[in-house]
């Protein structure tokens, strides 16, 4: 009797129970995201969550970009890979050579029936994360693009427009040279990350080319050219700049981003996605432009590329939990979604729906100059020479410009000498990759 009543009672048990009826299988996220950036994040995984209940998403944080892309391969090797991985753009190469732990994206939401057109993502984005043949191998995320920003109220007090950035960089040195000659600010011009700006994008927005190879997506075996005529005036003005005072260099990544919102430098180039602290810093009007361009150079400006990072799907997972990662794919880039996350964060929709409802929320209209990035990317379909670069080593590759471009700055070097030696060092970088994944598909 005691022993039917038990029975009884665990059949109710599991009649009242859902998690013994169904259980939620569980789609892991690594990412790299902290502060503001993590809890946006997870949210867009809580609201997948909420919206179904057959998968569940764990965002996990694994630490910085480097480190959290060494936990997913060491994860795969172990044979318990994540189901989803934050990868930044540098990346790309590497995870593209690791081919037998990679499930492309294209293959996940072909194989899992879920709607999915590429061409509903913005290109510039789009192109730097699929293959020879157009397609998508991760999922684009957090995606931003270098800009200009300038310090309206120290154009003013230098008896500049301030309603009229300068949209070339014989006008930014001008302006700079004004700054200076009023004593206006200690700094007319600095730059963050001299390499992704100087360099990388100043070849995709002159549409010259910084690597052979389509800049390194058309196979391993590509080499270095961003010390052609173009790239060496270039950098050559800055040094120039650099002498007389008007550029003022404050280091590789996102330091000299507090010369410009603490108010000591009027102009600055870096990510569209700085905007959010430093519009929270900055105790000044600012405004965002385009960036500038050399006006004697045929086409240009032709179109920014992207910084950032995307989610590559790792292999080796049962095949209906790709069902999951294909649905959440679909769930995140919705206009709704990517909306929200755009205009909490800075970076870009992926999407031209997310784009457009921004707009039609009014978004840009209250925020003056948040379009720009997006604009930059969509100003020409991207060619050859301006979807990015996409080269093994490409963290080595910019220490080694950093090294240079710091000669230059100094005076130490000429800027032909210093991307001369760039090319040389960085080459060698490239052919390390080449053996190392000797084999691997393009």
């Amino acid at each position: 009797m005691r022993t039917r009543k038990l029975i009884a009672l665990t059949m109710a048990s599991a009649l009242l129970s859902p998690a013994l009826v169904h259980a939620e299988t569980e789609i892991q996220w690594w990412h790299s995201m902290t502060g503001a950036l993590s809890d946006q994040l997870n949210d867009i995984a809580s609201q997948f969550n909420a919206s179904q209940s057959e998968f569940k998403v764990v965002p996990v944080y694994k630490g910085g970009y480097a480190e959290s892309m060494s936990a997913a391969i060491a994860a795969y090797r172990a044979k318990s890979p994540p189901h989803i991985a934050q990868v930044f753009e540098v990346g790309t190469a590497t995870m593209m050579a690791a081919r037998q732990a990679i499930k492309p994206v294209y293959q996940v939401m072909a194989e899992s029936g879920e709607t999915f057109d590429p061409k509903s993502y913005m290109p510039a984005v789009t192109s730097y994360y699929t293959d020879t043949a157009g397609r998508m191998l991760s999922m684009p995320f957090n995606s931003s693009t270098t800009v200009f920003y300038y310090n309206k109220d120290a154009f003013r007090k230098a008896g500049l427009n301030p309603d009229q950035p300068p949209k070339t960089w014989a006008e930014v040195g001008e302006a700079a040279k004004r700054i200076k000659d009023t004593n206006t600010l200690p700094c007319g011009y600095t730059t963050a990350w001299q390499s992704w700006v100087q360099l990388e994008n100043a070849s995709a927005w002159h549409n010259v080319a910084f690597a052979t190879k389509d800049n390194g997506f058309g196979g391993m075996d590509a080499r270095l050219v961003f010390n052609n005529p173009l790239l060496v005036r270039h950098i050559g003005m800055l040094g120039d700049w650099a002498k007389d005072g008007r550029f003022t260099y404050a280091g590789r990544t996102t330091q000299p981003e507090a010369k410009f919102y603490s108010g000591e430098c009027a102009m600055i180039t870096t990510s569209s996605a700085a905007y959010g602290n430093i519009k929270r810093s900055s105790k000044f009007e600012f405004a965002i432009s385009a960036l500038p361009y050399h006006a004697d150079v045929k086409g240009a400006p032709q179109n920014s590329i992207i910084g950032g990072a995307s989610l590559w799907v790792y292999a080796g997972r049962p095949k209906d939990e790709y069902r999951g990662v294909a649905k959440f794919f679909t769930f995140m880039s919705s206009a709704k979604i990517q909306a929200a996350w755009h205009q909490a964060t800075g970076y870009v929709p992926i999407t031209t729906a997310a784009y457009d409802l921004s707009k039609a929320q009014g978004f840009y209209d209250k925020n003056p100059g948040t379009n720009v990035a997006i604009e930059q990317l969509l100003l020409k379909n991207p060619t050859k020479m301006s979807k990015g670069v996409r080269l093994g080593n490409l963290v080595q590759i910019r220490d080694i410009i950093d090294e240079e471009l710091e000669a230059v700055w100094s005076g130490k070097k000429t800027a032909k000498a210093a991307l001369d030696e760039a090319v040389k060092r960085g080459d060698e970088e490239l052919r390390k990759f080449e053996r190392a994944n000797k084999g691997a598909a393009k």
